[in-house]
C-alpha cells in the first residue's frame, strides 16, 4: 500500500524521536537526514551544525548517556513541490542525566524537506524551546 507524502513525513519524524530515544545514531545518520542537513540547536545551548554527520557525531557526545524521551506533536505540513515541504511540529522532550538532573522541555521544530530517491528526509531543522524546566540532582 503507498504511502501518501504527508504521511511519509510524519513517519520520518517519527522515526526522529525512536532513533533518538534508542540512540541508534547510525540509523539516524542514514533514514533520518539530508547528507547537507542543516540542524540549528541554539535554543538548547549549541549553534548551527551542518552535516548529517557531524550533527548526529555531535548528539551522541551530547545526549549519549542521557535517557531521553520525546514527542512531536499536531504538525503542520506543507507540500511546497513534488520533492519539498515544510512542517512545524510541537515537541515536548524529558531528559535524564546519570547524575539525576532532569530537563522537561516544551517548544516547536520548524523544518523543511527534501524527497530523494523515493524517501523523504529531514533538509532543515530549528528547535525553539517556549519553556525549559531543570530538576536538580539530589546531593546526598
Amino acid at each position: 500500500m503507498p504511502v501518501d507524502d504527508l504521511e511519509a513525513i510524519k513517519q520520518l519524524k517519527a522515526r526522529y524521536f525512536r532513533l533518538m530515544d534508542t540512540k541508534d545514531w547510525e540509523a539516524m545518520r542514514r533514514e533520518v537526514f539530508a547528507h547537507d542537513v542543516v540542524v540549528d540547536t541554539s535554543s538548547s545551548g549549541g549553534g548551527v551544525i551542518a552535516g548529517a554527520a557531524p550533527f548526529v557525531a555531535f548528539l551522541r557526545e551530547a545526549i549519549g548517556d542521557v535517557v531521553t524521551v520525546h514527542h512531536g506533536h499536531m504538525p503542520e505540513i506543507e507540500l511546497t513541490s513534488a520533492t519539498t515541504a515544510t512542517g512545524i511540529w510541537a515537541m515536548e522532550d524529558m531528559l535524564r542525566w546519570p547524575n539525576g538532573m532532569e530537563l522537561h522541555g516544551y517548544g516547536h521544530y520548524r523544518e523543511t524537506y527534501e524527497k530523494v530517491d523515493g524517501a523523504w528526509r529531514i533538509k532543515s531543522t530549528t528547535l525553539t524551546r517556549l519553556r525549559t524546566d531543570f530538576t536538580q540532582p539530589v546531593v546526598e
